[in-house]
């Protein structure tokens, strides 16, 4: 009987992320990444060879090289896109995938599947019994291919004693301190394992030191989390011929949103990217969204990408939107939210019966407030009475108090006394 294939964890590395991304869409092409006001911020190795610098204004990096594919990745848009990377990464290799930082993916995978995965993303992977040991080993790992680091004691302390400084980012330690340690002489792990870890807390700061002493001592990240899907919400449609006309565009929306709506079930998007797929290729843009929306108002936002994305000049063969970020929204139940919540409640209310109230809305229109809302006990819901003169008697119902306030303009035209 065949034993079980061990399943260790693998680290994929497609950093920086809004880079690797472009790099996707345009392969074997120089790209570059810019900010706002179009300078650069990212480039890649081809661009670097022509010239091009970090901080250099578009104008001058396209001097240099003049094939250079450079783009404005908003922040929202690169973070949808990761999280669509994430819901394949979950369909097709691992149940369990953490992605927190854009640009870094852990999986719970066999050496077979490591190798599938580096294959599949033309990425370098590592992997290891930890997510830290995996993550150093991605960062040795040749593009496409899986560097693996064992567990066994010799065979990984000579794997950490060569890791060089500049890898040790992965471990929390900051840029300032490995210059420091650069300029002591020190080139990998091993001269900085040499010290003792009174040492290394002392130079590198407590906090990084201590979490650099627990991980040279073996305390490390074992597992991953188990994924939870359908944090990407899709749907698309595809054209027998394509779209070039605004009111094409709005026809096609209104048959997606209702989709879209009814797969939300109550939970609130944080992003909407729409893809539009043209002749010149796949054009997107992405959107941030503050609710509350309805399905008319995500139309509008849905548009409005459209718009940014440039693509119906090209023609609409396929459109797609996304929705991103899904979360439930909050609710506080209370002040004191746990197990004793009510107790404590009763406790308050029994030392000071006026200092909890709920609101019971009866007509947020009206021009008076006692006619808006109503005081109601915390405990029993009933409404609480106000402490008013006879003239302004107060009453729950809104059309019996606008009847009376009609009846007083009346009689003051009329010339009696209201």
């Amino acid at each position: 009987m065949g034993g079980r294939t061990p399943s260790l964890t693998a680290c994929v590395l497609l950093t920086p992320w809004p880079l690797e991304h472009v790099r996707r869409q345009h392969p074997g092409v120089p790209v570059a990444v810019l900010n706002e006001a179009r300078r650069v911020v990212q480039i890649c190795p081809q661009a670097a060879q022509s010239g091009v610098i970090a901080g250099m204004r578009e104008t001058a990096a396209l001097s240099r090289c003049p094939d250079l594919h450079a783009e404005v990745v908003p922040a929202p848009e690169a973070q949808a896109i990761w999280a669509e990377l994430l819901e394949q990464l979950y369909a097709r290799f691992s149940d369990r995938v953490d992605g927190r930082t854009s640009g870094v993916a852990y999986l719970t995978l066999s050496a077979a599947g490591a190798r599938d995965l580096a294959a599949a993303l033309h990425a370098p992977v590592g992997l290891a019994s930890s997510r830290e040991l995996a993550h150093l080993a991605a960062l040795r790992a040749p593009i496409g291919e899986v560097k693996e680091a064992h567990a066994s004691g010799s065979a990984e302390q000579a794997f950490l004693k060569l890791t060089p400084l500049t890898h040790l980012t992965a471990l929390g330690v900051p840029l300032a301190s490995l210059e420091k340690l650069h300029f002591l002489g020190l080139r990998d792990l091993g001269g900085l394992m040499a010290w003792s870890a009174a040492q290394r807390e002392a130079f590198l700061g407590v906090d990084v030191g201590k979490k650099l002493n627990r991980f040279l001592k073996g305390e490390r990240t074992t597992t991953v989390e188990k994924y939870r899907p359908g944090q990407v919400l899709e749907t698309s449609l595809a054209f027998d011929l394509p779209l070039t006309e605004p009111a094409q565009v709005d026809a096609a929306l209104r048959d997606v949103m209702p989709r879209l709506i009814a797969e939300l079930r109550g939970r609130l998007a944080a992003t909407l990217t729409v893809h539009a797929d043209t002749i010149g290729g796949r054009l997107s843009a992405t959107r941030q969204l503050k609710w509350p929306l309805d399905e008319a108002a995500l139309g509008r936002v849905a548009g409005l990408a459209l718009q940014d994305a440039a693509a119906l000049p090209l023609g609409i063969d396929r459109l797609t939107v996304q929705l991103g970020g899904l979360a439930h929204p909050g609710r506080m139940v209370g002040l004191w939210a746990g197990l004793a919540e009510l107790e404590v409640t009763k406790t308050v209310l029994a030392r000071f019966p006026e200092a909890l109230v709920r609101v019971e809305w009866l007509d947020p229109w009206a021009y008076a407030t006692d006619a808006q809302y109503a005081w109601v006990d915390w405990l029993t819901g009933q409404v609480r009475a106000r402490a008013m003169t006879p003239r302004q008697a107060w009453t729950p119902n809104p059309a019996v108090r606008r009847d009376q306030a009609v009846q007083r303009v009346l009689a003051f035209f009329e010339g009696q006394n209201p």
